[in-house]
């Protein structure tokens, strides 16, 4: 176990509330050799762990560089709380601007004033890497393109940089990685049949259908349709390796069981997601509906947080294709976006602005990436978020050059890059590393 350090920061870097928190932050000086780089990562919207410092493939490259490691808290999650609550009052301090001059103040003490912050002696002016997967990754390459100052180089693997307000496009991956393995076309037939119930208006027959799939019976259709595509693509983001695939073990099975019609299939699956998550009837109850806690402010709700992120930052709201796209459905046609938004406003208040502005996001935070270098951008081609990061279906959204590379990982999914070297690893996903590894090798020098 490593020791947890705190570091003070105002609860807002502009002035408009001085008072000070502290942020919660490990450190792995294991490797360190005196000149070596910073590697600093952040876990995103999770607490900060001893994981995250003793096994990804950043504590190989602190191994192999001699450098040291750091683990730091993202506001307002883990135990890292500029306020006492999660008001809508509370969470207008939750700004990209506010997140990143918190890690742009820590890398600063870290690289100027390595005494203040680090437990061993740290060399002054220190080269520092910063690496992230998911959201830490959008926060990697940001922290590179607004401080190139502090920051030498970034690995931003699956960064979801470009903010779209109906994320459509997450079913449609996960549909990728289901026809690859041969059963997308049963998995929405399923969705189909059950939206037959989902839409009707029957109260029987609705909860004829919870009975069916193991689900509370006190659900409305919508909160019902919600929870089975949670429940649904419980998986959708495991890694894929030489040996195992755990879509294709735990999802496409029930599909490919010929004694199973598609929405017995669906069925199974979500009563097993169930069962391997050990989900009681009340935590269904409480993860189904959309108004649960709506007025609970209480800390530590990674969800109260990250849906306040949604609403006034990026969008990328989970739906249903619309039904003018023509695209195969993974998900009912109730989890729309009338599903997500009213929510904004009775959670937080009603000085949020729905629909969010995710034109104004783009601007202000995806194109300066345009002009950015030494970002190592890696995606999975199975990644459900691939559409959100800048290696889309459609093409790179940046340019692919040397000095910020865009690699499309075959056959990975999500963030697998940076996993610790392992023998069943795809020969892509260790491609990918290589490259990463060569790369801050040279940003090194």
């Amino acid at each position: 176990m490593h020791t947890a350090y705190w570091f003070s920061q105002p609860v807002d870097h502009f002035g408009k509330n001085p008072s000070i928190w502290k942020q919660q932050y490990l450190v792995n000086a294991t490797f360190y050799k005196p000149g070596g780089p910073i590697y600093i990562t952040t876990p995103g919207e999770s607490p900060v762990s001893n994981s995250y410092i003793d096994q990804t493939h950043f504590t190989q490259l602190a191994k192999s560089t001699g450098g040291i490691l750091v683990n730091v808290e993202h506001r307002f999650f883990g135990k890292s709380n500029p306020m006492p609550d999660l008001s809508g009052n509370s969470l207008q301090y939750l700004t990209i601007e506010n997140v990143l001059e918190d890690f742009a103040a820590f890398t600063r003490a870290a690289k100027y004033r390595p005494d203040s912050v680090f437990p061993v002696s740290v060399s002054r002016n220190s080269k520092v890497i910063f690496g992230g997967g998911s959201y830490a990754g959008n926060i990697a390459a940001w922290m590179r393109a607004t401080y190139p100052d502090l920051v030498l180089g970034a690995w931003a693997s699956s960064a979801i940089v470009y903010a779209r307000l109906l994320y459509y496009q997450f079913d449609q991956s996960y549909g990728k990685h289901l026809e690859a393995l041969g059963c997308a076309k049963e998995f929405s037939q399923a969705i189909d049949q059950a939206d037959t119930v989902l839409l009707s208006g029957n109260t029987t027959l609705l909860v004829d259908m919870q009975k069916q799939f193991g689900l509370p019976t006190g659900l409305s259709a919508s909160d019902t349709a919600g929870l089975l595509s949670l429940l649904s693509t419980a998986y959708s983001m495991r890694d894929v390796s030489k040996t195992a695939d755990y879509v294709d073990r735990n999802v496409c099975a029930f599909f490919k069981d010929s004694s199973n019609t598609p929405i017995e299939a669906y069925a199974a699956l979500v009563q097993a997601v169930i069962e391997n998550n050990k989900m009681s009837l009340d935590i269904l109850e409480q993860t189904g509906n959309s108004s649960y806690g709506i007025d609970d402010y209480t800390l530590g709700q990674v969800g109260r947080v990250w849906y306040y992120m949604e609403c006034t930052w990026f969008g990328n709201w989970q739906v249903a294709p619309p039904p003018d796209t023509g695209l195969p459905s993974y998900r009912s046609q109730l989890v729309n976006r009338l599903y997500f938004e009213p929510n904004c406003k009775k959670k937080f208040g009603d000085n949020i602005k729905i629909p969010v502005d995710v034109q104004k996001y783009n601007t202000k935070w995806f194109s300066p990436l345009q002009k950015s270098s030494n970002i190592y951008y890696t995606s999975g081609s199975l990644d459900i978020w691939r559409d959100a990061t800048v290696a889309a279906y459609s093409g790179n959204l940046l340019p692919n050059s040397s000095k910020s590379p865009i690699v499309l990982i075959e056959g990975a999914t999500h963030v697998q890059d940076l996993r610790m070297d392992s023998p069943d690893d795809l020969d892509s996903v260790t491609k990918a590393r290589r490259t990463g590894d060569a790369l801050v090798a040279k940003w090194l020098g």
